[in-house]
């Protein structure tokens, strides 16, 4: 099975709900040449919703918001993992972390339908270092 396991930084926005919100900042995004590696949007209460933004680039995405206006979080760590979808590609991956007593508080994955997928994992900060040894990254 190959996997590419790589530590990342994501930011934290909170925006309103409301139509458009979402094609303006990906627009914004886009003219500031951010690329993103991952997005994911979680409704925060009636009115607003929290925006987690995993850049390439920590530095121009923080020129972006800046000038945007947006209120970004301080950065964050997580992990990054590409890899071929096989049965059991995860259970593998979370059998390391548990091997080395690491909690996976969250994660998010996708496949391409190809047989590709992406998998993001959240460790508490104090466990991030441990976390990314037993990955071997």
């Amino acid at each position: 099975m190959s996997l590419n396991i790589r530590r990342v930084q994501y930011f934290y926005a909170t925006v309103k709900d409301q139509p458009g919100e979402g094609y303006r900042i990906l627009a914004d995004l886009a003219a500031g040449e951010v690329n993103l590696l991952a997005f994911s949007a979680v409704p925060m209460g009636p009115a607003h919703t929290q925006l987690v933004l995993f850049p390439e680039n920590a530095d121009q995405l923080v020129r972006t918001a800046s000038k945007a206006g947006w209120i970004l979080t301080e950065p964050h760590d997580a992990l990054l993992v590409h890899g071929d979808d096989q049965l059991g590609a995860l259970a593998d991956i979370h059998s390391r972390l548990f091997n080395a007593k690491v909690n996976v508080y969250a994660s998010n994955g996708v496949t391409d339908g190809k047989g590709s997928f992406g998998y993001i994992l959240y460790v508490r900060p104090e466990e991030f270092e441990t976390a990314a040894q037993a990955l071997g990254v």
